[in-house]
């Protein structure tokens, strides 16, 4: 009870199972599709923000590009128009005059220099270098035809730009180099003006100085990438330096890099990354609420789906679970189509049979217990009847015991008789009173050889008897075995049954486990049934040989009695000549006086008669020993076979009070 205690305190509820694992299963559904969508709704965010960014900073660098071209086709053509006019040096000053203040991109205009040091600048500019020919833009110009670009430096008036210079052929026949400044800071207002993405900067820098040209910050321009204080300026300029230009994400920001073409300028342009995943970090959050209000709504719907699918099987739980108490006046209704209705009906069908079984077992137990109480009643009627055969076997020995020392005192009487009479006739007189007393012993042993012979006829009739009382437990030996035949084929039918009862319990998986419990108890207890009704024919098995070797034994006793009952009548005719003779001798002696002489062959006929008596008395002592060793033979196989019927009587108990144990409806077991 302790056990059961324990586990059906230990028992989890299939609700709680269910919701354990269908919830589990459902928040991990709901982080994956969270996690996956945050996934791919960053990556989509990432490639349309490099898209973007990439998108902006081509547009960037084309419109510098354009920018840088318009102004140096601008210078171009300038030193084009100079080329081919081949002003003089007034014309000359008037041109460079003219360009003075003419463009906002380049206020300072136009100047030039020759190898000699001299420079011509316009007169409203106030540029001035000592040696022109040690200037960066000098020294670029004098490397090219065309008009290109210098690098980013600082002029002597401390104004950051570049500029654009190239040899100039004017005819003088002195070689001059044209140029013209840019700002910096102007360059810088064009850089950050044609960013289209939002929240996105962008800076311009000198691949081959690492400086940078443009920058939203002024205070950085011209300052070198490799000496900044900033770390994403420090890993800007190691790319630049590895010529790395592929977009990527560097220090938090997503950058992106693009060439400007005809120059050694390189634009980076880029955008933290948690101003590009704020608004996925928005909808991830979003997504994060909905997922746990879907869960809980969906624990709600489950938990109430689960409720209803579970209050069945758990009636049906308390219907098993007191079957498997034994009792089955339980009713099992359902008025669903389902498998759970399938389930309770076909258990409403199976206690029905358990009820039938049941009850047919009851009686046949019940018919089982009165048969073996009437078997224990033959069998103790047998057993006092043979311990009665034994006792008057007994007696009868003692009377043949008897009879024989008799029989011996004749056998010497007449030897005595015998030698008396040959020696002197006075003895007669005592022998006639011998003789009286041989008349008095042979009317006694007359009288014991008939109440032997009815002692026989009463052992017979009390063989007789017996072996009909063995014949009776024969029978009834059969009837029991016809019953526990109908106990096994019952015990096999309810094995079948429950293996039945198992195969649809683990077709029912998790639902169906209560229901295998109950079947494997219900065949546990056919195959007990089935073991008692083995025990049981086993014992009718031995009370069978029992009583064969009872009957034969009292047959044997039978052929035995009927041969002692012959030699009795042989010996009771013996005792009549016995008797005839003396009653002869007798007259012979009272005229033993007038026939002395033929008294010596009288005695000599009676001495030979009472050696064969004695003889035939010794015969008769054997036969009735062997006769007490039969009954009690007998009376051991009776005490034997008392046994065997105690022992079906605790077997046929044992059955009831199994059987006992189950609880079907009032009136089922009665018939």
């Amino acid at each position: 009870m302790k056990k059961q205690t324990q586990k059906k305190n230990s028992t989890v509820s299939i609700k709680l199972k269910l919701l354990g694992i269908i919830l589990p299963v459902v928040i991990g559904i709901m982080v994956l599709l969270v996690g996956v969508s945050y996934f791919i709704s960053r990556n989509i965010i990432t490639e349309y923000s490099q898209n973007l960014l990439r998108s902006s900073i081509d547009n960037q660098a084309n419109e510098i590009e354009a920018w840088l071209n318009e102004n140096l086709s601008a210078f171009q053509m300038a030193k084009q128009a100079i080329e081919q006019t081949q002003p003089g040096q007034e014309q000359l000053q008037q041109i460079l005059d003219s360009y003075y203040g003419f463009n906002d991109n380049y206020p300072n205009g136009l100047y030039i220099a020759d190898a000699e040091g001299n420079m011509m600048t316009a007169s409203g500019s106030a540029k001035t270098e000592a040696d022109p020919r040690q200037s960066l833009w000098y020294r670029s110009g004098m490397t090219r035809w065309n008009m290109g670009f210098t690098g980013a430096y600082t002029n002597e008036e401390g104004q950051a730009v570049i500029s654009a210079s190239g040899i100039l052929k004017d005819g003088s026949g002195v070689i001059k180099v044209i140029s013209a400044d840019l700002t910096l800071e102007r360059i810088s207002i064009i850089v950050n003006s044609f960013i289209e993405m939002e929240q996105a900067q962008a800076f311009l820098v000198s691949a081959s100085e690492g400086t940078i040209l443009a920058h939203h910050d002024t205070s950085l321009i011209s300052t070198r990438l490799s000496e900044s204080d900033d770390g994403f300026l420090r890993d800007v300029g190691e790319r630049v330096a590895q010529d790395d230009f592929k977009m990527a994400e560097i220090d938090g920001n997503m950058t992106a890099f693009v060439e400007i073409q005809g120059t050694d300028f390189i634009l980076v342009s880029y955008i933290p990354t948690h101003v590009i995943y704020a608004d996925i970090e928005h909808v991830r959050t979003l997504m994060i609420l909905i997922g746990l209000v879907s869960v809980a709504v969906l624990a709600l719907l489950i938990e109430r789906v689960v409720h209803m699918v579970i209050r069945p099987v758990r009636e049906l739980t308390s219907v098993i679970t007191a079957m498997t108490d034994g009792d089955f006046t339980l009713h099992v209704k359902s008025a669903h189509n389902d498998e759970i209705g399938v389930m309770s009906r076909s258990l409403e069908k199976f206690i029905q049979s358990m009820r039938m079984m049941f009850a047919s077992i009851h009686v046949v137990s019940h018919r089982l217990n009165r048969q073996a109480d009437s078997s224990n009643t033959v069998s103790g009627q047998m057993y006092d009847a043979s311990r009665s055969q034994s006792i008057s076997m007994k007696e009868l020995n003692t009377t043949v015991e008897q009879l024989s020392r008799s029989v011996n005192e004749i056998a010497d009487n007449a030897a005595t008789l015998a030698s008396v009479a040959a020696d002197t006739r006075e003895d007669g007189r005592q022998v006639g009173d011998k003789m009286k007393e041989t008349v008095e012993v042979s009317v006694q042993g007359r009288e014991d050889m008939h109440r032997l012979s009815e002692a026989m006829r009463e052992i017979d009739e009390s063989v007789r008897r017996l072996q009909e009382e063995i014949d009776r437990v024969g029978k009834a030996s059969v009837e029991i075995n016809k019953i526990t035949g109908v106990i096994g084929e019952i015990a096999e039918q309810t094995n079948l049954l429950s293996l039945n009862a198992s195969i649809e319990a683990a077709r029912a998986g998790e639902a169906g486990k209560g229901f295998a419990v109950v079947a494997m108890e219900i065949g546990q207890l056919a195959n007990t049934s089935t073991d008692a009704v083995h025990n049981i024919e086993n014992l009718i098995e031995e009370i069978n040989k029992l009583v064969q070797n009872t009957v034969r034994q009292t047959q044997e006793s039978v052929s035995s009695i009927n041969d002692s009952s012959a030699l009795i009548g042989d010996a009771l005719i013996t005792f009549d000549t016995i008797f005839g003779n003396i009653d002869t001798v007798n007259a012979l002696v009272e005229q033993m006086a007038e026939k002395i002489g033929k008294v010596d062959d009288v005695a000599g006929n009676v001495a030979a008669i009472s050696q064969q008596q004695a003889a035939s008395s010794e015969e008769i002592l054997a036969t009735s020993e062997t006769m007490v060793q039969h009954a009690d033979q007998i009376t051991a196989d009776s005490q034997v076979v008392s046994k065997g019927a105690g022992e079906l009587t605790a077997s046929a108990k044992e059955l009831f009070d199994h059987v006992g144990k189950f609880k079907i409806e009032k009136g089922a077991g009665q018939r």
